[in-house]
């Protein structure tokens, strides 16, 4: 069965180790669209931090999508939302009263690509991660915000000295009630618990009538494993973890080698 939709994560799988798209990356993806396939970007960033890249791309339209915050939002290019699970206000506030208590950066993002934080020493990793995403920051105790206000996921940042003790602390406190991922070594991510990017790949499929074996999924790391277990084609990067590489069908090239776009080309091209 032919590939229909290409699921690609961003960050290391579709950006090269500078941040950048290649140019064999954007020839790929153009000759994907041109076939009529689906390109969907699948990330923990919001829309707002995912636009440059869909223009880069020229990935435009009702009929495109994107799913954002790991899985927790799928919505079109042009923000019509298709699904989305977010975290009450009571699950926030005991996630921001735990950073505080451990004294661990924290912060969550709404679903309108806005970031808040109650620390008001702004850990470095939460000033880039705003910079990066285009996102607003705004430093505010839950007590500021509206009584109803839900988040799209919460997150523990920092280096991994200030991650690794608590990870596991974080999964014994909020592990029957989120799903929890560690994206990468600076973020602790925490979600609905019917949240991840394999969730969201498999509503997003349902909405257009495709079948598992006419999807395509490319990633590097833990939070793309689920969208691996849906996909038909599973396809690590060569700069992968181990844990993604082992779940997948297919490693490929780093993405310094354009493994991105011999991938698309081997396995989805006509």
């Amino acid at each position: 069965m032919s590939i229909k939709l290409i699921a690609l994560d961003i960050d290391d799988t579709l950006l090269d180790s500078k941040g950048e798209l290649l140019a064999s990356t954007k020839a790929a993806v153009q000759k994907a669209l041109a076939q009529g396939i689906k390109v969907v970007l699948c990330t923990g960033r919001p829309l707002a931090g995912v636009q440059p890249y869909l223009d880069a791309l020229h990935i435009a339209g009702d009929d495109q999508y994107v799913i954002t915050y790991n899985g927790a939002v799928t919505e079109s290019v042009t923000g019509k939302v298709v699904a989305k699970h977010l975290v009450d206000n009571v699950l926030y506030r005991k996630m921001t009263a735990f950073g505080q208590e451990h004294q661990v950066p924290f912060n969550v993002l709404d679903e309108n690509s806005n970031i808040y934080t109650a620390d008001r020493d702004v850990n470095w990793v939460t000033v880039i991660q705003a910079w990066e995403n285009k996102a607003g920051l705004l430093v505010r105790d839950p007590d500021e915000l509206p009584a109803d206000f839900q988040i799209t996921k919460g997150l523990f940042v920092g280096n991994p000295e200030q991650l690794d003790p608590i990870e596991g602390l974080v999964e014994e406190t909020f592990g029957q009630d989120c799903y929890i991922v560690r994206a990468g070594k600076y973020f602790l991510e925490l979600m609905n618990p019917v949240v991840n990017k394999g969730q969201a790949l498999k509503e997003l499929a349902g909405v257009l009538g495709l079948d598992a074996d006419e999807i395509m999924a490319v990633g590097d790391e833990k939070n793309d494993i689920p969208m691996f277990q849906f996909a038909g084609a599973a396809v690590s990067m060569g700069n992968g973890s181990d844990e993604a590489k082992a779940q997948a069908d297919y490693v490929t090239e780093t993405n310094d080698e354009g493994g991105l776009a011999n991938a698309i080309q081997k396995l989805a091209l006509i």
